[in-house]
């Protein structure tokens, strides 16, 4: 069953062509603690090109926009679906179910727009961000083009890679506390997984999730803001969903990891640049 659910993780949350069979994906629904394991993969993936603008190899805007590349590249674009549709229906004038009516509408709007500009943003200087502070060693000045003479400090690309990871971690993590303790709104993607576990569900993510604080090491602060501020926006976004939508979708739970990644970056390369 773990490897059925892994597999299955795998499957649903990147696309990687595994685990895509209905029994692979039965498992996954039930094992919410393989969200975090697919975050140490993805954050993995993902830091490459961090790692590449950081030591000076490539340019640090083209690092950022490799980042956003490479995310996108090996999640796919489901989440921003989710992001989309709860921006057009977080502008709308009306009760849960003129709310719930607009997402299941595929026809994208101004709200919707603007989210997805705004996380594609979020994304893109979150990176730039990390890849700057690697460069420059994460001593407070951030250098534009990935430290002095192209030559970063071994520490400061080691930690650039680590709140890479925990950023990626914390999303996957604040996405899998949803699943734990969310009620859904409708059947469909959501209740098929908050469904199948409950709040006990959520320590084995907890827990699995917490190494990554340690991934920024000797710097314990990044990573450390990093997981809590996606779990704030896990937090935030059950209380807006229960009151705005009546309960948790997949497209609540797909926007959440992506607003949750960009939340985790942007303040874990705040604390480390004032730490």
């Amino acid at each position: 069953m773990t490897v059925a659910a892994l597999r299955g993780a795998l499957g649903f949350l990147t696309r990687l062509p595994v685990g895509r069979d209905e029994d692979a994906f039965e498992a996954f629904a039930g094992a919410p603690w393989t969200f975090p394991v697919v975050g140490y993969l993805v954050g993995g993936v993902v830091s490459l090109p961090v790692a590449a603008g950081a030591n000076g190899t490539i340019p640090a805007p083209t690092a950022a926009f490799a980042t956003v590349c490479v995310v996108y590249g090996a999640t796919g674009i489901t989440h921003l679906d989710g992001v989309a549709d709860l921006g057009d229906a977080a502008v709308v004038h009306g009760g849960p179910d003129d709310r719930r009516a607009v997402l299941r509408d595929s026809a994208l709007g101004v709200g919707g727009t603007a989210a997805l500009a705004l996380v594609i943003l979020g994304l893109a200087t979150g990176a730039l961000a990390v890849v700057s502070a690697g460069g420059s060693g994460g001593t407070g000045g951030l250098s534009p083009t990935g430290g002095a003479a192209g030559v970063a400090p071994t520490g400061g690309v080691r930690a650039a890679v680590g709140l890479v990871v925990a950023a990626e971690v914390g999303a996957r993590a604040a996405t899998a506390a949803l699943v734990c303790v969310g009620d859904a709104a409708h059947e469909g993607l959501g209740s098929s997984l908050t469904g199948r576990v409950g709040p006990s569900a959520l320590l084995p993510v907890v827990a699995l999730a917490a190494p990554a604080a340690l991934g920024a090491w000797p710097r314990l602060l990044p990573g450390a803001v990093a997981l809590l501020a996606a779990a704030a926006v896990g937090v935030a976004v059950r209380r807006w969903a229960r009151a705005r939508l009546g309960g948790v979708s997949g497209d609540v739970l797909g926007a959440t990891t992506e607003i949750a990644r960009v939340a985790a970056l942007h303040a874990g390369v705040i604390a480390w640049t004032l730490s």
